[in-house]
């Protein structure tokens, strides 16, 4: 597809690489010619040198034939005029980056409808469901919804007192009742699809696929389920501190919320007068024992810096709090999370990149593409997609183990008549099914692409 993207931030350039990645003719723009230089020389894209609004500039990126426009700049206004401009020009598909909260449901409909606008995304908003539900499941790393959330795939990370340590798949399966299948293992940075034999390691990162009663009973039985989260605290008077906290409050939680920024806190006072808002400097590991942090249940550290976040993180990790969520937007410092036992990371750019793919790779249906969605999970090393299966899908009403799959690719459920479950060996597919495929080391377009 020809993807132009317009704004060359930290978010755009992340946009750009997972694009490039994927296979897509990428055209980028930005007024800053260093900007461009630095990154038609990291990519094999185009640059044009100039502002998004500007129809020139447009033109000659080629907007006239582009399959999608995405304007990623720090300007709400600007992105939304880029995409009108841009799909004037014969753009087929515009998406905008639209963060200020001031810009409602309402009224954000209205513009996008006005403007042509085929998709919005808020980074910060995506981010704040990210963690809103890992905190309602706060014994999971990671956590993605399919179908209406009657099926789920969490990620774990085995502590060294994890029971599941030392015991092969084959036999976790039998010793638990839940219906589950562990879809995926990182270790040491190598991401695989297990067997029955499969014996795990202290460190190990593994995802899980079930229906949600499903994976509750499974950590039930394993003694991981956490206490529900009621006090949480929140570093940063940020854009998702907001709308995170609109969550919780909703649910009942108490909500701390620190920033040394006073301006920030008399907003936040104002917007959400059920929150304790508390001005002063959250590094200062005094204030935040003063303000109950070793009461709290959870802590999430969401300030403009990756490495306050993680030291403030760490902080609050050894101070007892059971559930610390870190946003981290380099990905170089995520070794050194991990290595300081961080293993709940959440991060804006990563999120929206993540979307972005979703989003190309399901408009690719005019080209036999039937992905219905798509979720990086393992940190990016692997995908999890919903396909919907055709009636001229060749491999129906087959049992799946005589069915021959390429290899690293694992069918990790099934999904009819808005039940959900997982497969055996048995099951088999049938049309109109919904399957949710794992894989790793494969670009997976159509149902038909998993066949070896």
């Amino acid at each position: 597809m020809n993807i132009i993207v317009v704004g060359c931030g930290k978010i755009g350039q992340s946009i750009i690489s997972n694009l490039v990645c994927e296979g897509h003719d990428v055209a980028v723009v930005d007024t800053d010619g260093d900007v461009i230089e630095q990154v038609t020389n990291a990519y094999d894209v185009m640059g044009v040198c100039g502002i998004g609004t500007d129809n020139e500039v447009l033109e000659e990126a080629g907007a006239a034939k582009a399959d999608i426009v995405i304007a990623a700049t720090s300007s709400d206004e600007l992105n939304m005029l880029s995409c009108y401009i841009a799909k004037t020009l014969g753009a087929k598909n515009t998406v905008a980056r639209i963060r200020d909260r001031e810009y409602n449901d309402k009224s954000l409909d209205f513009m996008k409808q006005k403007l042509q606008i085929s998709m919005s995304i808020n980074p910060e908003m995506f981010t704040a469901y990210d963690i809103y539900n890992l905190l309602k499941l706060p014994g999971a790393a990671h956590i993605e919804n399919f179908s209406t959330r009657n099926f789920e795939i969490i990620e774990l990370i085995l502590k060294d007192d994890s029971p599941l340590i030392g015991t092969p798949i084959i036999d976790l399966r039998k010793k638990h009742s839940a219906k589950f299948l562990v879809c995926a293992v990182s270790r040491n940075g190598e991401v695989i699809i297990p067997d029955g034999r499969f014996v795990f390691e202290a460190g190990d990162r593994i995802a899980l696929t079930a229906a949600p009663s499903e994976i509750h009973k499974l950590l039930k039985s394993l003694k991981l389920v956490k206490k529900q989260v009621k006090n949480i605290m929140i570093l940063g008077a940020s854009k998702t501190t907001y709308y995170l906290a609109k969550l919780l409050i909703s649910l009942g939680s108490s909500v701390t919320i620190i920033d040394k920024n006073p301006v920030k806190c008399d907003e936040f006072s104002e917007t959400l007068p059920n929150a304790t808002v508390i001005m002063g400097d959250g590094s200062n590991q005094e204030l935040l024992l003063e303000e109950g942090l070793a009461n709290m249940d959870a802590f999430v550290s969401l300030t403009g810096l990756d490495e306050n976040n993680i030291l403030i993180s760490y902080f609050a990790a050894s101070q007892g709090v059971s559930k610390v969520v870190t946003k981290v937007n380099n990905k170089e410092f995520l070794p050194i999370a991990r290595r300081l036992g961080l293993d709940t990371i959440v991060s804006p750019i990563r999120t929206t990149s993540d979307v972005l793919v979703r989003y190309a790779r399901a408009l690719q249906n005019t080209v036999g593409s039937n992905v219905e969605k798509l979720y990086k999970i393992m940190e990016g090393q692997a995908e999890a997609l919903l396909f919907n299966v055709h009636p001229n899908f060749k491999h129906i009403n087959i049992p799946l183990k005589d069915i021959k799959f390429k290899p690293n690719i694992l069918i990790g459920g099934l999904l009819r008549e808005n039940k959900a479950f997982v497969p055996t060996g048995d099951d088999f597919i049938l049309p109109e099914d919904k399957v949710v495929v794992i894989s790793t080391g494969h670009v997976l377009y159509d149902l038909a692409d998993i066949i070896a």
